[in-house]
C-alpha cells in the first residue's frame, strides 16, 4: 500500500481530491518504481488540486510534476535498485500519476540520476521551478549574454522559478534586477543576489511599442503585457527566456524590439527537453546553485497541507519554494 493526494472527476466535471491508501498493483506502467521521499508544489499542481481545468488529462489523477526518491525496482538496465532519481515534467502528474505519493511508476526516459551533491530534499527544493530557471539561463548563455553586457531582470521575482534565477544569474556574475510585485521581499532578493528591486507595475502595464532599452536579457515567468514591455525595453540583440503565463498567456507586442533591435524571445520547455539537456541543468544546477541560498528561499510541508498550499500558489502568496514531504 501507498499512500497519495487523489484527484477524481465526477459526471458532472466537478473535481474533487481525497487521500488515499492505494494497492501498488494501481500504478501506472513503466519501467522503475520510486519510493518517493519528496515532491514539491508548483502553479501547474496549483491548478490540477484547484480543479481548474486544462492540467489534468486522465482520471482519476495523482498529481504532483516533480519528484525525487529512491529505485525501489527496476526494469530498466539504466536504473538500479537503490540509485537516487529525480524526476521533472513529461506530463506526470497530468496524464501520468505523479509525485503526490510515496510512490510512483514511470517510464525510465522521465528520469534523471540525481547528482551527489543533493539530498532528495533540495532536490526537491529545486524542483521544475528550479530547474526551469536554470534552462532559462542557458538560454540566456547559448545566445551569448554576458554580464559585461547590461543587467538582466527577473520577472515573478518573489517566486519558485524567479528566485532561483536571481540565485543562479547572481553567482554567475550578472546584474539582476528583481521585478516584484511584493515590496516586503526586497530584503530576502537582495539576499539572493538581485542588485536592485523594482516593483512589477514598472512593466506589467501597456507600454510604447519600442521603449527605452535597460536588459541586456531577462527571464520572464509572468507572460501578457509583462513580457511585451520586457521585449520592448532590451537593449540591442538582447535575449528574453519565457517560461510562465502568471499575468496571462497573450502578448500584446509588436515586431518592433526583434527587427529594430534584433532582439530575441527564447521559448523555454522544461517538460519534454532530451536526457543530455536535463543532466547539463542539473549538472549546473550542482555547480551553481548555493545550498544556503536554496535553504533560504525553501519551506518543508507535509501532504495534507497541499490542497491549502494549491489556493496559496494561486494567489500569488508563495514566496520561493515548498517541498512537500509525502511520507509526513
Amino acid at each position: 500500500m501507498f499512500r497519495a493526494l487523489l484527484l477524481e472527476r465526477d459526471e458532472n466535471k466537478t473535481v474533487s481530491h481525497r487521500f488515499a491508501d492505494l494497492d501498488e498493483s494501481e500504478l501506472p506502467e513503466g519501467e522503475v518504481t520510486v519510493d518517493v521521499e519528496y515532491s514539491t508544489i508548483n502553479y501547474k499542481d496549483g491548478l490540477a488540486v484547484a480543479g481548474r481545468p486544462g492540467v489534468v488529462r486522465a482520471w482519476p489523477m495523482v498529481p504532483g510534476i516533480d519528484f525525487a526518491g529512491t529505485v525501489a525496482a527496476s526494469d530498466s538496465a539504466t536504473y538500479a535498485d537503490g540509485d537516487k532519481v529525480v524526476l521533472n515534467g513529461w506530463g506526470v502528474g497530468e496524464g501520468h500519476w505523479g509525485g503526490l505519493a510515496t510512490k510512483a511508476r514511470v517510464p525510465a526516459d522521465y528520469l534523471v540520476p540525481l547528482p551527489s551533491a543533493f539530498s532528495t530534499e533540495q532536490a526537491m527544493a529545486i524542483g521544475t521551478a528550479g530547474y526551469t530557471a536554470m534552462l532559462c539561463v542557458l538560454a540566456l548563455e547559448d545566445h551569448g549574454v554576458k554580464p559585461d553586457q547590461g543587467p538582466v531582470v527577473v520577472t515573478g521575482a518573489s517566486g519558485g522559478v524567479g528566485s532561483t534565477a536571481v540565485a543562479l544569474l547572481a553567482a554567475n556574475g550578472f546584474e539582476v534586477v528583481a521585478s516584484t510585485g511584493r515590496p516586503a521581499e526586497a530584503d530576502y532578493l537582495r539576499e539572493l543576489g538581485a542588485a536592485d528591486v523594482i516593483d512589477r507595475e514598472e512593466l506589467s502595464g501597456e507600454g510604447p511599442p519600442l521603449g527605452k532599452g535597460r536588459w541586456a536579457g531577462a527571464i520572464d515567468s509572468v507572460g501578457s503585457t509583462t513580457l511585451a514591455t520586457v521585449l520592448s525595453t532590451t537593449l540591442d540583440e538582447g535575449c528574453v527566456a519565457a517560461c510562465g503565463l502568471a499575468q496571462g498567456p497573450d502578448l500584446p507586442a509588436t515586431v518592433l524590439p526583434f527587427i529594430l533591435r534584433g532582439v530575441t524571445l527564447a521559448g523555454v520547455n522544461s517538460v519534454t527537453q532530451p536526457f543530455a539537456r536535463r543532466v547539463q541543468a542539473w549538472d549546473r544546477l550542482a555547480r551553481d546553485l548555493d545550498p544556503a541560498k536554496l535553504a533560504s528561499m525553501t519551506t518543508v510541508e507535509p501532504l495534507e497541507a497541499v490542497p491549502g498550499l494549491a489556493d496559496r500558489i494561486l494567489d500569488g502568496q508563495i514566496r520561493g519554494r515548498v517541498v512537500i514531504d509525502v511520507r509526513a
